[in-house]
């Protein structure tokens, strides 16, 4: 990737032409490359955790713990590969290589889980999922930025298009890929989930002369001998990791490692916590912040430990609710004599983010020129709080569970709804006010800081759905409303804290 101040300004514009509305054709190319990619990520996504626990219709039967500890593996690692896969595009191969290889990736995974036999064959192949997902999905949205090298507003208009292009993908998805899992097996999903990659792959070859020189050049290519030596040692990094993990992959299906999924989901949710204590301790004391930096990092910690508890019940949706909706929700519609798919529950939020989403950039864009619009830490505090509310339809759906009753769906769609404001509340603003608060020589790592957050809130979900006592009906209500206690006692404590950490802003709105 070239940034727009290392670009030359003789060479030929990043764009070939005008789509619509004045949007570069090399929009569409990038659109639907990451529209297929999400169909496949949350196609997969839907059925991992309903695949892994299924004992009776060809699955791996294994415990609720087990299958959900693995599904937070899977989700967190390929958040935190984002990083890495960031890495190589910028030193190595340029964005554009790194989109494509990584597609071929997540096509190569996804054939793994549809055709393998063994369970070995099946982790690997989300193990080369996860590492697709790293190479593409930082990448592509740094060409949409190269395609607007003068920034703007139009820059913005062409990522909002390429958003409706992620949440098309997410809906889509579990749509498909549930339909056929229950028509044709499990194994059928899987396969629609690599056959739809495979076209975004090959559309993105086939297009993309429409990017002109967006993704092509390394932003390390500077010249010389110099350069020559850190390239071959990047190779080197590169290569020693790749062979490591293959090493590694080898001996556990070997026997030689034996692997606990449970036990490395929380070796690895330490080791990331771990991670992120250490940069910010780092940050703190041995980075030469001056004063203003230092309480503007203290507000990042404060949206770093927001963003985290977020995650960690938000994705919930892949895991627990998943689990309920499977074994618990009446799904039946009889006036048509259909059963509705448990995965087609995955696409209720992408639905209500379409919806959503414009107006809740008007209400803050309203609240804004009233002097009202409330600052990131209390938006944080209200997503929170939007996230506890809604485990509350949860409780009420595992009372008729446990008075003996199926529970109503239009209750699991409520949880979806207010999870979704939630996310509306934090997500579009957090990254954007991370940048901002950064020291101008961090902004690149406060990113991976970003997905650190992301990667710690996802694993936890898993280890945290792993505590629903599947077996006793009668405790779920309890459960879910400990959700409730803890996250709307969380967002409660952002908001009362958000007055005094917005001080620590300096001025930065």
């Amino acid at each position: 990737m070239i940034t727009t101040s290392e670009r030359d300004p003789a060479a030929p514009s990043s764009t070939t032409g005008p789509l619509v509305f004045g949007h570069p054709r090399g929009l569409m190319t990038l659109f639907f490359t990451e529209m297929w990619e999400r169909f496949t990520y949350y196609g997969m996504r839907a059925l991992l955790v309903l695949f892994l626990a299924d004992a009776v219709n060809g699955g791996f039967g294994l415990d609720d713990k087990t299958a959900t500890a693995i599904y937070g593996l899977y989700i967190s690692v390929s958040y935190i590969l984002c990083l890495p896969g960031g890495w190589i595009a910028d030193r190595l191969i340029g964005a554009r290589r790194a989109v494509f290889h990584g597609g071929i990736l997540i096509t190569i995974g996804n054939l793994l889980l549809a055709f393998g036999s063994t369970p070995g064959t099946f982790y690997g192949g989300l193990i080369v999922i996860a590492f697709g997902v790293g190479l593409l999905k930082p990448n592509v949205s740094a060409m949409v930025a190269d395609l607007y090298p003068e920034g703007g507003g139009r820059r913005d208009a062409g990522f909002t298009i390429f958003y409706m292009g992620i949440n098309l993908g997410a809906f889509l998805g579990p749509i498909v890929t549930g339909w056929l899992a229950v028509q044709y097996g499990w194994h059928a999903g899987f396969a629609a989930a690599a056959a739809m990659m495979a076209i975004g792959v090959a559309q993105f070859k086939l297009f993309q002369s429409q990017l002109g020189n967006a993704g092509v050049h390394v932003s390390s290519a500077k010249g010389g001998d110099a350069n020559a030596a850190s390239t071959r040692k990047s190779w080197i990094a590169v290569g020693a990791a790749t062979a490591l993990a293959v090493l590694v992959y080898a001996l556990c299906l070997t026997g030689v490692i034996r692997i606990d999924p449970l036990s490395l989901a929380q070796t690895t949710g330490a080791v990331l916590a771990a991670i992120a204590v250490l940069y910010f301790g780092y940050m703190f004391f041995f980075a030469s912040l001056d004063t203003i930096e230092k309480k503007r990092m203290v507000v990042i910690l404060f949206l770093f430990v927001g963003c985290a508890l977020f995650w960690a019940g938000f994705e919930q949706t892949g895991a627990s609710l998943n689990l309920f909706a499977e074994r618990y929700v009446d799904r039946t519609l009889a006036a048509i004599d259909f059963v509705i798919p448990t995965a087609w529950f995955q696409s209720i939020n992408s639905v209500f983010i379409l919806i959503f989403a414009a107006p809740f950039a008007a209400l803050w864009t309203s609240l804004a020129r009233r002097n009202l619009n409330p600052s990131a830490p209390a938006k944080f505090g209200f997503a929170l709080i939007l996230l506890g509310i809604g485990f509350l339809f949860m409780v009420v759906a595992a009372n008729a569970v446990a008075s003996g009753e199926k529970a109503m769906p239009m209750l699991l769609v409520m949880t979806y709804l207010l999870h979704t404001w939630g996310e509306l509340c934090l997500s579009p603003v957090g990254l954007s006010y991370v940048t901002k608060l950064a020291p101008a020589r961090y902004v690149s790592q406060m990113m991976g800081v970003w997905f650190l957050a992301t990667s710690v809130g996802n694993l936890a979900a898993g280890l945290l759905a792993g505590m629903f006592e599947t077996d006793n009906i009668a405790a779920m209500p309890g459960q879910f409303m400990q959700f409730v206690y803890f996250i709307c006692g969380a967002g409660i404590v952002l908001l009362l804290l958000s007055k005094p950490v917005k001080k620590l802003m300096g001025g930065v709105e």
